[in-house]
């Protein structure tokens, strides 16, 4: 009860700002009536625990000094040199792009004290900056130190559309509120301080001899040991996303985290060598409870190996005192402990995923068993010599098989949502993969602590517990790889809604719990239920008949999605080049529940509107890609014109009064002829649920020209367009015609030349129209239902029409 008490303060104070000074004096006040009034002592210290929460978490997001760096640099994007030390080594990431050369960035942390915009003089500040930098800074840079760098400071870039990572919320739950964006490597300098460390910090040093040490005796540094260091060691490089995808899908990514698994097995192992040695359960407590701690240090203090260790620690304490076990306490406790030391924590996918998997496993598990045991329960009264001889052989593995499932079951089942919401997969197949993933995992991570323990002394015998290693995670790699590519194993989904999160918890735990057939409880239980599921029906129904209209910015070019109910009119209007297609478009796709895409258009032959075609082909098996009749020069758009014409059946050529699903094409005809490929891009107009809509893509003057004389009765209430190359997008005469209610430009930071002029902007500002600019709005939404429609940018609220 206290944790929940206190979980429910930090959630009011995320959602509720209060001032802090108010909230510190109804605690105070609310501890001062617990102490002397008996009588209320009960509820008073429940609300206490409430307001405690509210209070630590309000007291660490609020600013409260004069020099914190949100009132030193507020909205600005400012030139600046900073100043302060590493909170930790800096580390790598790896991008690989689609047929280019990999990419490397290296991504630090730093607690500033000092900054200095642009020829001025240091000013004393305070605040973390998460800082990127091009390549990969030398090794002489490690936590403790004291650093200058140069670059430009921004707010971190939020999510371009809904699904897509929020980079700006995952650095502000860490107390982060600005990023640094360095050209290279030569904007960083050591600053010489007494209070520097003389050396790399003592995990540093162990990771370096650790990394060495697990490969003795393997020859190359291939991707099996690679995964081994991430596993073992927390070494963040390894896990690319290409690399992570089949471990996503097959639901045993958790298994590179250093999490529970890692220190229960290790916690474990010591405790059994030690009970073997005959060592009292006390002396094993301060024994194992300090190597696990030691162990959560040296891999980099992450916040999954502190929680676990947390719990551990609690666990073992308990064991080593003789205190009874209680697993929901002891979870509890965890979560209390943890929460009051870093409450944005329970805010964090790692965090609510790894208390929701122990809670499930702490409820559902005991149920599963005692249906388990049911069936598997032989003839009582049938000795056991009688049994037939296989059946004698078959119990101890079908034993271990079916409680392995069931634990993975239970685990399933209480993350299910949580997965769907943070990751948009529902994976089945986990059920099968964790079966033989994660016993394989700690037979690797067994290989590896032997090796560690005996690669100082007996390197020999440690090449050959690498060897061991390297197969299991061989075998993990592909079984995971297997169970990905299982048909129907894996799906993308939309995430659920808050009504859908309550009304499944509710439903399993009532299931679970039996609830439903105690004779007290079954009416309002069921009612309840009853009541959620009716709020839940018509939610979805309302969700399952409205049509989305998603414009997506990609960094000079532009994708439209439509989403019709059901999935035969679904369209994709162009994908963006390479990378928008693969950092953009296809998770964006895969975040709207898209397996599968029913068509995608090119309208022209620009590389930044079309470059990823191929991409997104393959990704979402497109049935049908629409192109225009006429030839562009781009070498992109020609190479996916050849590869269509090798699957004739999967190419349709539209023209002028073509029609796609809802769409008609306006522009052009077969036989057009212009010298700028933007004056041929294909338009699409589409009265959608009584709303009348007009995509231009990029159609430059010349174009819109000749679209006014063949269309001279346009009328439109909303109006995407992009950037012409060499003119205006959507000029007067056509804007006369078509007199939108909205217009959607897709302009975007860069290119420089992909911004909206001024002149565009002063232009279209004495319209009598909503402007949008996805340069600042980012992705645009329209939820369109009967007669009537909703417009919500990513940077602000829905409105109504």
């Amino acid at each position: 009860m206290v944790a929940l008490l206190y979980s429910g303060g930090l959630l009011l104070a995320d959602f509720l700002q209060v001032p802090l000074v108010g909230l510190i004096v109804v605690t105070l006040s609310l501890a001062v009536g617990a102490l002397l009034w008996a009588k209320a002592r009960s509820v008073l210290l429940g609300l206490l625990v409430l307001l405690a929460g509210w209070t630590n978490l309000t007291l660490r997001t609020a600013i409260i000094s004069p020099i914190d760096l949100r009132v030193v640099v507020g909205e600005r994007t400012e030139f600046i040199t900073l100043r302060g030390a590493l909170s930790e080594t800096p580390y790598q990431r790896v991008y690989e792009h689609h047929d280019q050369e990999p990419s490397w960035r290296t991504m630090s942390l730093v607690d500033v004290s000092e900054l200095r915009f642009q020829k001025q003089i240091w000013r004393p500040t305070f605040g973390g900056v998460a800082i990127s930098t091009p390549g990969i800074l030398s090794s002489n840079f490690f936590a403790g130190q004291t650093v200058e760098v140069t670059g430009i400071l921004r707010a971190p870039k939020g999510a371009v559309a809904d699904g897509l990572f929020d980079y700006r919320t995952y650095l502000r739950r860490q107390g982060i509120y600005y990023q640094l964006q360095v050209a290279s490597l030569r904007d960083w300098e050591i600053v010489s301080s007494t209070n520097a460390p003389p050396s790399p910090p003592i995990s540093d040093r162990f990771f370096v001899w650790a990394k060495r040490t697990l490969a003795l005796g393997l020859p190359v540094e291939d991707e099996p040991l690679r995964l081994l260091w991430a596993m073992t060691l927390g070494w963040k490089t390894a896990l690319t996303n290409e690399v992570n995808e089949p471990f996503m899908r097959s639901g045993t990514m958790h298994i590179f985290a250093i999490s529970g698994l890692h220190i229960a097995l290790i916690a474990g192992i010591l405790v059994a060598v030690l009970r073997v040695l005959q060592v009292p359960r006390a002396v094993c407590g301060l024994v194992v409870i300090p190597l696990i701690w030691f162990y959560t240090g040296v891999t980099g203090w992450q916040a999954s190996a502190i929680r676990s260790t947390v719990m551990m620690t609690i666990i073992i304490a308990g064991w080593s005192l003789k205190r009874p076990s209680d697993l929901l306490n002891s979870l509890a406790a965890a979560a209390f402990i943890i929460l009051i030391w870093d409450p944005q924590q329970l805010f964090q996918a790692s965090f609510q995923l790894s208390f929701f998997v122990v809670l499930s496993l702490a409820l559902f598990v005991p149920v599963l068993e005692k249906i388990r045991k049911r069936w598997l329960q032989s003839d009582p009264l049938l000795p056991g010599e009688l049994r037939p001889r296989w059946q004698r052989w078959l119990n101890v593995p079908i034993y271990y098989v079916t409680a392995g499932l069931t634990t993975s079951l239970a685990a399933w089942l209480g993350s299910i949502p949580l997965i769907a919401y943070y990751f948009h997969l529902f994976t089945p197949v986990s059920l099968l993969a964790n079966l033989i993933v994660v016993p394989l995992s700690s037979l690797a991570l067994m290989s590896n602590l032997a090796s560690l323990i005996v690669g100082g002394w007996f390197p020999a015998c440690a090449e050959l517990f690498n060897h061991s290693a390297w197969f299991w995670m061989l075998l993990m790699l592909r079984v995971s790889e297997w169970a990905a590519n299982l048909p129907g194993g894996c799906v993308y989904i939309a995430a659920p809604s808050a009504i859908g999160f309550i009304f499944y918890y509710a439903l399993l735990v009532s299931l679970m719990g039996g609830w439903l057939k105690r004779p007290r409880w079954r009416v309002w239980v069921a009612a309840g239920l009853a009541l959620l599921g009716v709020a839940w029906l018509s939610h979805w129904q309302q969700e399952r008949t409205t049509t989305r209209l998603t414009i997506l910015p990609l960094n000079g070019g532009h994708a439209v999605y439509f989403d019709a109910p059901g999935h035969k009119n679904d369209l994709l209007v162009d994908c963006g080049n390479t990378n928008a297609a693969q950092f953009i478009v296809k998770p964006f796709l895969r975040a709207q529940g898209v397996n599968r895409l029913n068509r995608l258009l090119l309208t022209h032959g620009d590389l930044r509107q079309v470059g990823g075609a191929e991409l997104v082909g393959d990704a979402f098996s497109v049935k049908q890609i629409a192109t225009s009749p006429i030839q562009f020069r781009s070498p992109t758009y020609r190479n996916i014109l050849e590869r269509l014409e090798r699957n004739p059946e999967k190419r349709q050529h539209v023209a002028r009064d073509d029609r796609i699903g809802p769409w008609t094409i306006l522009h052009p005809k077969s036989d057009d002829h212009f010298p700028q490929a933007d004056d041929s891009s294909v338009v699409l107009s589409g009265n959608i649920q009584g709303t009348r809509i007009l995509l231009l893509s990029d159609l430059g003057r010349p174009g819109q020209e000749v679209l006014l004389e063949r269309t001279p009765e346009l009328r439109a209430d909303i109006v995407v367009t992009g950037l012409p190359t060499g003119s205006e997008p959507i000029s007067d005469a056509l804007l006369d015609v078509v007199q939108p209610r909205v217009i959607v430009i897709t302009d975007s930071e860069f290119p420089a030349t992909r911004r909206a002029n001024e002149k565009l902007r002063e232009r279209l500002a004495k319209r009598n129209a909503q402007v949008i600019y996805t340069r600042t709005s980012g992705a645009v939404t329209f939820f369109l239902r009967a007669n009537h429609w909703e417009l919500k940018p990513m940077s602000g609220d829905r409105l109504l029409k």
